[in-house]
């Protein structure tokens, strides 16, 4: 499951340990303190407003970093670059991974979510042409459209906290690159590995949805600890991710934020946003950054 919620991978209720999105990060030779906020990428911009202390976090940082930077989500060329690693090579087409069986499985889930599948003129030509990793999370995008029919990809959650930063004159960085990024979500998996997942989004199209809402609730709870429940769920099938997909999508990435993290907020003040499946867990950032010398406590309405 953590693969499907690392791609997309959203009800507050009483803040505790256990539901908290914010966190303040001091100590350690902090002049002064920085905060991390879990994010999730398809929330509405308006869930800011939820979450108590964050407006106030913001004000008071000087600087704030994304996975990645406002510059690399708004560069066209890099965009270009990522829709490019995006598409299968020339002489393949999606159709060539799966068997005729296994083509009629999928067909018949993309019909019903979109109305066309690979034999459809025009659409399935540009669909043959994309990776199965690719083709995956645009799929898994609108099966959340239409639980949410309300969802606006003009006004979402991370994206808003970036450019009010960008708005106030701040710094506005990234704790990785785009190039990275694509890399671990399209170049990382062989084709017929992506080609295998893609097939048990198919297959599987109610657990999916049903994780997906658990998973979108426990973060409107501002919940960490059923986060990191859900997304530690197995199927005992071949669709689990594997230890080495694991470490690849969330904890090697979170080893690197922690080490990159203690100078980026010994530079200034510092908000950090990243999805909220990297914060909870012994092998969580919070905890790398306990286990650092930080002291990392939930903020509290004031």
């Amino acid at each position: 499951m953590k693969r499907l919620f690392s791609v997309l991978l959203l009800l507050a209720l009483a803040v505790s340990a256990q539901a908290q999105l914010l966190w303040k990060v001091s100590g350690n030779g902090l002049a002064q303190p920085s905060y991390i906020v879990g994010t999730y990428h398809l929330a509405p911009a308006s869930f800011v407003d939820s979450i108590p202390g964050l407006k106030d976090a913001l004000s008071g940082c000087r600087q704030v970093y994304g996975e990645l930077s406002l510059q690399e989500l708004t560069d066209m060329g890099k965009l270009q670059q990522m829709q490019q690693a995006m598409m299968l090579p020339d002489s393949v087409k999606l159709q060539d991974l799966f068997t005729q069986e296994q083509t009629e499985r999928l067909n018949a889930f993309m019909r019903s979510l979109l109305g066309a599948d690979l034999s459809t003129a025009m659409v399935g030509e540009q669909l043959s042409r994309m990776k199965p990793a690719a083709l995956s999370a645009q799929l898994q995008v609108l099966l959340y459209v239409k639980l949410h029919p309300e969802f606006n990809k003009q006004q979402l959650f991370d994206m808003a906290i970036l450019q009010a930063a960008a708005g106030e004159g701040k710094t506005v960085g990234g704790l990785e690159t785009l190039a990275f990024q694509t890399r671990v979500l399209y170049g990382s998996q062989t084709l017929q590995r992506q080609a295998e997942s893609l097939l048990c989004l198919a297959d599987h199209r109610d657990y999916m949805e049903d994780v997906a809402e658990r998973l979108t609730k426990a973060f409107f709870a501002q919940d960490l600890e059923a986060v990191e429940t859900i997304s530690e769920e197995k199927m005992n099938n071949r669709c689990d991710s594997s230890p080495e997909e694991d470490e690849l999508l969330i904890y090697g990435r979170n080893a690197d934020w922690a080490k990159k993290l203690p100078t980026i907020m010994q530079t200034a003040p510092t908000l950090v946003a990243v999805g909220c499946a990297h914060l909870p867990g012994e092998r969580g950032l919070l905890a790398l950054l306990r286990q650092a010398g930080y002291e990392v406590t939930p903020v509290s309405p004031n």
